[in-house]
């Protein structure tokens, strides 16, 4: 299942937005325009879904309030809203409908309460609230029905494929240097610092299928890469170990600490990519790595995904990364900002954009490197 239409109200740099989304889809725009704030809305759900240790108001308290969630243009309305349309494929009609809204506490500025949340199975509604028993009850509207074991047993298969909604920001830096920093590893570890043991954790004959397909992957990326394999040391630490074909059949492979920025991010993506069979969230996905490569990155997101059954969503400033003659202009939203907030548009909508594609050139030719005239042109 994939989400097939994204509805906001008021998140962040967004007033509004209601767009159809795809199976691979990319986001691009400039610096500030909202990148990684429209990920966080599909994180923000994730972790409302989340049986234990989530929940609305941890979600909210994670990203400093609804203060700090609301958009600041949002000065007559103080409800944030989210809604998503859940179904097999871009096309298809909704098998699943959730939508959720909330609001600053009047009486408790540090809690949120929920303006409505609704769930429809098809054209069947489910879940209304409030309802009765929230009337009667207004702290119930502290918690979300998703949130809660009791209260979603209808619609249990929404939470569950929200709950696993994967984000990726590799930091190599996190696992190079995992020894001596030995802190604390983020919630969910969006930065790659516990990403061995997500390897180690993995049953051992996936694990080198995974590999495999990973080895090939980086024959064709890196000069004389040979073979990728993983072991463990004689503390029983885990490691990933590379082989290079010029190296003398006795010497030792490297390990991960010795791994350039790219070959570490390169891994990390698509191990990511193979792990994954729900919606997975890169932010920009080229940093660190050589032209060559991140032009492969379109093409290698798209065999993977597919062999998954998942959905990928990709922040990017790469215009290179955009070149594959293969990506449709509906599978670019383009984050434009405004005086009162961020527009998203599917960059096929845009009548030049839409004509330079007809005419054979590629998303990565007219879309980012055309970006400082789109303001004129799309008024």
């Amino acid at each position: 299942m994939i989400i097939n239409r994204l509805i906001v109200k008021n998140w962040r740099n967004f007033q509004q937005i209601n767009v159809p989304l795809r199976e691979r889809q990319f986001i691009v725009g400039p610096n500030a325009s909202g990148k990684s704030n429209l990920l966080d809305i599909f994180r923000f759900l994730r972790d409302i879904a989340k049986a234990e240790g989530g929940g609305l108001q941890k979600a909210i308290s994670d990203r400093g309030g609804v203060s700090k969630i609301r958009c600041l243009s949002a000065r007559q309305d103080p409800e944030v809203a989210i809604e998503i349309h859940i179904a097999d494929t871009p096309d298809a009609p909704a098998i699943w409908r959730y939508s959720v809204g909330f609001r600053q506490a009047d009486r408790e500025p540090c809690q949120a309460h929920l303006t409505y949340e609704r769930v429809w199975r098809g054209d069947e509604l489910l879940l209304d609230r409030p309802d009765a028993e929230d009337n009667e009850d207004p702290d119930r509207l502290t918690q979300t029905a998703l949130e809660q074991i009791a209260a979603n047993a209808k619609f249990r298969e929404v939470g569950r494929f929200l709950r696993n909604v994967t984000y990726l920001h590799l930091v190599p830096q996190l696992i190079r240097f995992a020894d001596v920093i030995q802190g604390r590893v983020i919630e969910d570890d969006p930065f790659g610092q516990g990403f061995l043991e997500r390897v180690a954790s993995v049953h051992p004959s996936t694990r080198r299928a995974r590999l495999k397909r990973i080895e090939r992957t980086l024959k064709i990326a890196v000069p004389q890469f040979e073979k990728l394999e993983f072991i463990r040391d004689n503390r029983g630490r885990p490691h990933l170990q590379a082989h290079y074909s010029h190296w003398r059949s006795n010497e030792e492979g490297q390990h991960e600490n010795q791994f350039s920025d790219g070959v570490l991010r390169l891994i990390g993506l698509l191990w990511s990519l193979l792990e994954s069979d729900s919606i997975i969230l890169l932010e920009e996905p080229e940093l660190s790595l050589n032209i060559g490569i991140i032009s492969q990155l379109a093409p290698s997101i798209s065999r993977l995904q597919r062999s998954r059954g998942s959905q990928v969503l990709v922040s990017t400033q790469s215009d290179v990364l955009l070149i594959e003659p293969g990506i449709d202009g509906r599978e670019v939203l383009l984050l434009i900002p405004e005086k009162e907030g961020t527009i998203v548009k599917i960059s096929s909508d845009i009548d030049y954009i839409r004509a330079l594609l007809k005419a054979g050139l590629t998303a990565g030719e007219v879309v980012l490197t055309r970006y400082p005239e789109q303001s004129s042109l799309l008024k």
